[in-house]
């Protein structure tokens, strides 16, 4: 990994992650009420977790509405969901003023057109092995790993790596 990516990680302070793409596979599941499930991967909320042990707080940033993120987030001890954003990239002062930081403090992981501008502002930027061309383009970090399937969790373990190199017991 190039010494960029590592002292961008070990600027960070706070976590955003999109939902749809990279929390999940992306799939959305409807029924005539409306959407009834998502699936999210286990390792991603132990992720976040143990950011949260190291004093690192993740949040969600998504245009979606969804009673079933709000409940996985809260169950995972996401700090804050910003839920119906249209223009993420809009929200970042907002954000940086509430968790009194700088956007070069900020790691944020998204994989879609509604992501990229966003992925410009912040400190890291990554996206999952899937991502779109775009957001593949300018990302600092490209993951291994598909949305869905622990793409967060291994942004968490690269920036718990850099960022904590002389920690051993991240839990």
């Amino acid at each position: 990994m190039n010494k960029s990516i590592k002292s961008k990680c070990k600027k960070i302070k706070l976590v955003l992650t999109d939902v749809d793409g990279v929390l999940t596979d992306g799939g959305r599941y409807y029924s005539e009420k409306g959407e009834i499930v998502k699936r999210f991967h286990v390792r991603d909320g132990m992720g976040i977790n143990i950011l949260l042990r190291n004093g690192i707080k993740t949040a969600i940033v998504t245009k979606e509405n969804s009673k079933i993120v709000k409940k996985w987030a809260k169950e995972m001890n996401v700090s804050k969901t910003y839920s119906g954003i249209k223009i993420k990239e809009k929200e970042l002062e907002k954000i940086c003023k509430y968790y009194k930081i700088l956007p070069a403090e900020v790691a944020f992981i998204g994989d879609d057109v509604n992501d990229v501008k966003l992925m410009k502002k912040v400190g890291l930027s990554v996206t999952p092995s899937d991502g779109i061309l775009q957001a593949k383009k300018i990302a600092n970090y490209i993951c291994k790993n598909s949305g869905g399937n622990g793409a967060l969790r291994e942004m968490i373990d690269l920036i718990l790596k850099e960022k904590f190199s002389n920690k051993t017991n991240w839990y």
